[in-house]
C-alpha cells in the first residue's frame, strides 16, 4: 500500500510535470471508485487546467483551475502512469485524462482506490479527507509540541495512534516498523508510559524516516510517474523475521498487534517502559 513517502513523490512529480496541462478528454471505466456519476465526473474535469499538485498523507490533491480539486487515493496500491503521446497505454485502467498536447494520465489501481472530484469551497465538506492529521513532513504543523499534546491527549498503544490517519497522516504497516525500531519502542507500549525524552526521540525519528524515503523514491515495490521503482528496501527489523538485529543480534520476531503484522527485537523493543 502507498504511504507518506511514495504520494509526496508523486505529488512532486505532478507538480513539476503537470501543472499548467490542459484537460481534454476524460475516462472512467469504474463508477465506484468515483465519489460522482462517471458522466458528472468527466463533465468536471473536462476543459480543467491543472495546477501545481499537492499531497497530505495518503491522499494527492491536485488543482482544477480554481474552483476543483481532484483527489486521489491509492488503495492497496494503483499504477499512475504519465504517457507520452504516441506510446503504448497500459492494457488495464479505471481512469484516463487527456491532455491537449497528446499526452495523456492513466490511474489503474489494483485493488481499490478513489478518484474524487469536489468544488474547492466544499474541500472540508470531503469526508475521507477533512479529518485527516498532523503532516510529519510539515516543519511548522509537526512540531514537538504538537506531537507530545497528540500522544498526552490518547489512551492507546503507540502503533495504533501512529497509524490512525486522523492523528498522524502517511504512516502504515511499511514505515512504522523501522521507526518504532529505532524510537526503541514496543508497538504495543501504551502512550502514557512514554515519556519525553523517547517521545522526542520517536518525533524526530518519524521525520528522518519519511524523509530518507522520499528522497529514494519510495518503496522499491511502487512505481512512479514514469513506472519507476522506488530504492527504498533496505529494513532494520521490517519484514526481516528470524535475521538478526542489527543492533544487538536477537532474532526479529513477527507479532500480531491490532490486526497487523508488526517485526520487532524483542531485546530493543520491551513492552514496559523503562523507567
Amino acid at each position: 500500500m502507498p504511504e507518506l513517502p511514495e504520494i509526496r513523490n508523486l505529488a512532486l512529480q505532478m507538480a513539476d510535470e503537470l501543472d499548467g496541462r490542459k484537460i481534454a478528454g476524460v475516462e472512467a471505466r469504474q463508477a465506484k471508485c468515483l465519489n460522482v456519476p462517471v458522466e458528472d465526473f468527466a463533465r468536471l474535469l473536462t476543459g480543467k487546467t491543472i495546477g501545481r499538485a499537492d499531497s497530505l498523507g495518503k491522499w494527492l490533491f491536485i488543482p482544477l483551475d480554481s474552483d476543483a480539486l481532484f483527489l486521489l487515493n491509492l488503495g492497496m496500491g494503483a499504477e499512475v502512469l504519465l504517457n507520452p503521446a504516441g506510446s503504448a497505454l497500459p492494457e488495464k485502467y479505471q481512469v484516463r485524462l487527456d491532455f491537449q498536447d497528446g499526452n495523456c494520465l492513466t490511474i489503474a489501481f489494483w485493488w481499490f482506490g478513489y478518484a474524487h472530484v469536489v468544488p474547492t469551497a466544499e474541500r472540508s465538506a470531503h469526508a475521507m479527507t477533512a479529518r485527516l492529521g498532523l503532516d510529519p513532513l510539515n516543519d511548522t504543523e509537526f512540531t514537538f509540541d504538537a506531537f507530545s499534546t497528540l500522544l498526552t491527549s490518547r489512551k492507546c498503544g503507540i502503533k495504533s495512534l501512529l497509524m490512525d490517519q486522523k492523528n498522524v497522516a502517511g504512516i502504515g504497516n511499511v514505515y512504522i516498523q523501522d521507526i518504532l525500531f529505532r524510537a526503541g519502542l514496543h508497538p504495543n507500549r501504551k502512550t502514557s508510559e512514554i515519556s519525553e525524552e523517547e517521545c522526542r526521540v520517536l518525533h524526530r525519528v518519524i521525520v528522518e524516516n519519511l524523509r530518507a524515503a522520499v528522497e529514494l523514491g519510495g518503496f522499491a515495490y511502487e512505481r512512479d510517474l514514469h513506472g519507476v521503482e522506488g530504492r527504498f528496501k533496505d529494513f532494520l527489523v521490517g519484514y526481516r523475521e528470524g535475521l538478526p538485529c542489527p543492533t544487538c543480534g536477537t532474532a526479529i520476531t513477527k507479532i500480531k498487534t491490532a490486526g497487523t503484522s508488526s517485526f520487532i527485537c524483542t531485546k530493543c523493543q520491551v513492552l514496559t517502559s523503562p523507567m
